[in-house]
């Protein structure tokens, strides 16, 4: 029986698998995280995950979205256009060095999630734990990213010399 969440790796002859589409804020917070079956193209996680961004209310300014090569579609930059976003995508049959694009900020969020090694092994099956251990991550990430924001910026007389 094949859950929502979890489908079959082509290279691990059968074993169940997950991939994850992860919509951050530019300083690398996750936001929010759709969980599809790992056998799947990433193009149709495209639309579940930036209808996540609706939760967050209008922004300011368009955001932009940084995509790598498998979104390079004239498709992919309709639909970006329709909900008003600006598409970043690095185009086809180039390599994009990972630290001139955007797309570093979505990597190093996914090096901390895999940090966890209980999102890095695939041993839950059902979607409500896969979604529980997913944001367990992000509130581990958050506070991190917040402790060290915080140390950077404030300073007071009797801090200690050196990060805890």
């Amino acid at each position: 029986m094949r859950r929502r969440g979890v489908g079959e790796k082509p290279v691990d002859r059968g074993k169940q698998g997950r991939k994850r589409s992860t919509v951050v804020e530019g300083a690398g917070i996750p936001l929010a995280t759709v969980v599809a079956p790992a056998a799947r193209h990433d193009s149709p996680l495209l639309e579940p995950t930036l209808d996540l961004l609706k939760r967050f209310g209008p922004f300011p300014e368009p955001p932009t979205v940084h995509l790598d090569r498998g979104y390079d579609s004239a498709v992919t930059r309709k639909r970006l256009a329709q909900r008003g976003f600006i598409d970043d995508i690095s185009p086809r049959g180039k390599p994009a060095p990972l630290a001139a694009t955007g797309r570093w900020v979505i990597e190093r969020t996914h090096a901390w999630t895999n940090a966890h090694k209980k999102l890095v092994w695939c041993t839950e099956r059902r979607v409500v734990v896969i979604g529980f251990w997913l944001a367990f991550a992000a509130v581990l990430i958050t506070v991190g990213r917040l402790v060290r924001e915080g140390w950077r910026r404030y300073r007071w007389d009797d801090r200690p010399h050196r990060k805890p």
